[in-house]
């Protein structure tokens, strides 16, 4: 009884209708939540905000100067001295602007790593969401195994009992009928384990909506409406498809801006031979007569600029190298993972055809009990049609996270 209930539950549990309302499947719901609510992207984000934060501190003017001094006279007191001097330095100011887009672009490279963060972390959840999935999809198919061998364990116990079955085939039976029942365990242990993965993605907060299956030791981790993959179609024009990719891939982006902010480093290494100047208030009081006036100064960068610009071209020749080889890289990765969804494509059309043209299982049991096939002829048969549904559940699960994997820079 608890097995059908678990049955019939996986197969209504598609709580996507609550989702479908508002226009999102089942994942995206999934991965909406985990992007509210995972510490690592909150504290990434926090990361980051620092990062922009520290690199505007470059381009602050230094703190103003205030001095003052007083004298008097070592043989008559009543003479004295003073002298106030407040003055503030600041580099030539078209350096302070050529800073300003040179910080613009380092915190467009902080985006962009930060955006790639993110969708790595989601992608890590999805994969898990699609492996649910799997790990759903094969307990129905268990529990189907697992009812017919239930049936046929009662079968041959009340044909032992009239003489016309065998202690060797009731065994056999019993004993594939103990198999099944391990594979079941085995398979809600793993669905369990990757619960509380999903679990602790989202903070350890339950999915909403969701709800714990009978028979699941689930611990507080409720089951999300994923029984089901999203239709994902295979593109048939890839090239265009891969540039477009490309140009939204953030990793790349990054590397874009850090090539800009490398580049405009130069320009500000080549300003840094100009002087930085001083400007300032001076007031000197003699003894019933003082002196107000302005203090002017620069100063010569002869030794602290040395070698920047060299460092600076070095740099950012080094970035572009850098940029070139990681979008070489990302694109054969793209075209290996279309090459692998293709071929995994192919293989389900194969295997979905193949379903179409056979006949039924339940044909295959009644002949069994007819006795127009022994016992060992149906386990043979049954396994092979077990392991070629095994087959295109792997398939189908290995195609879905090709698909993630090319299109993880939409999520």
């Amino acid at each position: 009884m608890r097995i059908f209930l678990t049955t019939l539950i996986i197969c209504v549990l598609p709580l996507c209708l609550s989702w479908a309302e508002g226009g999102e499947d089942a994942i995206s719901s999934i991965l909406r939540q985990i992007e509210a609510n995972n510490k690592e992207l909150q504290a990434n984000a926090q990361l980051v905000s620092s990062q922009k934060l520290e690199s505007k501190v470059n381009n602050n003017l230094p703190d103003p100067t205030v001095s003052y001094s007083h004298l008097w006279d070592s043989s008559d007191s009543n003479i004295t001295e003073g002298e106030l001097i407040v003055s503030q330095s600041f580099d030539f100011p078209t350096l302070y602007a050529t800073r300003g887009k040179l910080n613009r672009f380092k915190i467009g490279a902080l985006d962009a790593q930060a955006a790639a963060f993110r969708q790595q972390l989601l992608l890590q959840a999805k994969e898990i969401c699609l492996d649910i999935i799997l790990l759903n999809q094969q307990q129905a198919l268990l529990d189907q195994r697992q009812k017919n061998a239930e049936e046929l364990a009662d079968l041959y116990a009340q044909r032992l009992k009239t003489g016309d079955a065998n202690i060797l085939e009731t065994n056999k039976i019993n004993l594939e009928l103990l198999n099944i029942r391990t594979e079941v365990r085995m398979n809600r242990t793993n669905l369990n384990n990757k619960l509380k993965e999903l679990s602790a993605l989202n903070g350890n907060k339950s999915l909403a909506p969701g709800r714990a299956l009978p028979g699941y030791d689930t611990y507080g981790v409720t089951i999300p409406g994923l029984t089901d993959y999203p239709a994902v179609p295979l593109p048939t024009d890839f090239s265009s498809e891969c540039a477009q990719l490309l140009a939204e891939d953030p990793t790349l982006q990054s590397l874009s801006n850090e090539s800009d902010a490398a580049r405009k480093q130069i320009s500000a290494s080549k300003q840094g031979w100009l002087p930085r100047l001083e400007l300032g208030y001076r007031r000197n009081t003699e003894s019933g007569h003082p002196l107000n006036g302005v203090v002017v100064g620069f100063s010569i960068p002869i030794f602290e600029n040395r070698n920047k610009v060299k460092i600076a071209k070095s740099q950012a020749l080094s970035i572009d190298y850098q940029k070139e080889s990681a979008t070489m890289q990302a694109g054969a990765a793209l075209w290996q993972l279309y090459e692998e969804a293709s071929n995994l494509h192919a293989s389900m059309q194969e295997y979905e055809q193949a379903f179409d043209r056979q006949q039924d299982l339940s044909l295959l049991k009644q002949a069994l009990v007819g006795g127009q096939i022994s016992l060992i002829e149906y386990f043979v048969e049954a396994s092979v049609v077990y392991q070629s549904k095994e087959n295109l559940l792997q398939l189908e699960n290995q195609y879905q996270k090709a698909m993630a994997r090319i299109y993880k820079s939409r999520l």
